[in-house]
């Protein structure tokens, strides 16, 4: 296939996702997350169209296996800015509902809430990051208005999945509000998983930050090419939002953390119809 391909296709034994495809409209991301982890695609930075996209993912869904749940995106966000006039997400949203094919949609934009006719029309679960850490999202939309967007999304009836993702401790570890106020129905949380070339990124755009995070993780540890914080600090910052989500009678996954948890999927899949499985 083409455009869908197996989610984690490196096997991280830290992944804990059940078996799904992964599906990006586009080529980069227009919103300029500065710890952002996908920048091994060149010229991240930079959304571009991909050839024939349309044409190829009708393709690809007449190969894909059945019973599959297609993610969209796990890399280049599917709504970045040029959406709102290109509607190529949109259009890719109606080959899914043609299909039939489970979706578990992921973004941080509030353009999606332009889309709930269609969503209504779909097997999806909606799954918005919100980390309240706008000085290190530069061009995203901003915490209220994802939050606004979060809350048409769930009103309308759409399983809703909040990515309180990464935590980035001395900037968002006290931001635990932003659950509370959305009222989702899964939350999936990490803590931020340094590269070098984010961290380059954070000391040169918001020195203090990455100055303080820098000091952080030199007691921490690697994993592959990513540097952890000290498993004790994790393990404490996860905590805190399990427990304000057993509070609230919410589910919580870890992403890649290497920490069990008792959600039934770290990412959400457990909310999405099960007569499709």
């Amino acid at each position: 296939m083409k455009y869908l391909r197996p989610f984690d296709p490196w096997n991280s034994k830290l992944c804990t996702c059940g078996k799904k495809y992964s599906f990006n409209p586009y080529t980069g991301c227009s919103h300029h997350c500065l710890y952002c982890y996908a920048t091994y695609i060149p010229n991240f930075f930079k959304v571009r169209l991909k050839k024939n996209l349309l044409r190829e993912l009708e393709k690809d869904l007449e190969k894909l296996p059945n019973k599959s749940v297609v993610s969209m995106s796990n890399s280049s966000d599917p709504y970045p800015h040029v959406e709102r006039k290109l509607e190529i997400t949109r259009n890719c949203l109606k080959i899914f509902k043609e299909y039939d094919i489970p979706l578990l949609i992921v973004t941080k934009s509030d353009i999606i809430t332009r889309d709930i006719d269609l969503l209504l029309e779909l097997n999806c679960t909606v799954s918005m990051s919100i980390t309240g850490c706008d000085c290190l999202e530069l061009n995203a939309p901003s915490t209220n208005a994802r939050i606004d967007a979060f809350k048409k999304i769930k009103e309308a009836g759409i399983p809703t999945v909040l990515r309180f993702d990464p935590i980035v401790p001395g900037l968002n570890d006290n931001k635990l509000w932003i659950i509370e106020t959305c009222d989702p129905d899964h939350v999936v949380t990490s803590t931020l998983k340094l590269k070098r070339d984010a961290l380059n990124r954070i000391l040169k755009f918001k020195p203090k930050i990455g100055l303080s995070l820098l000091r952080l993780y030199q007691s921490g540890e690697r994993k592959g090419s990513y540097y952890y914080l000290p498993r004790d600090v994790r393990l404490n910052l996860l905590n805190k939002v399990t427990k304000l989500c057993n509070q609230l009678g919410i589910t919580c996954g870890y992403c890649r953390e290497g920490i069990s948890f008792e959600a039934p999927s770290c990412d959400g899949q457990h909310l999405i119809r099960k007569e499709n499985f």
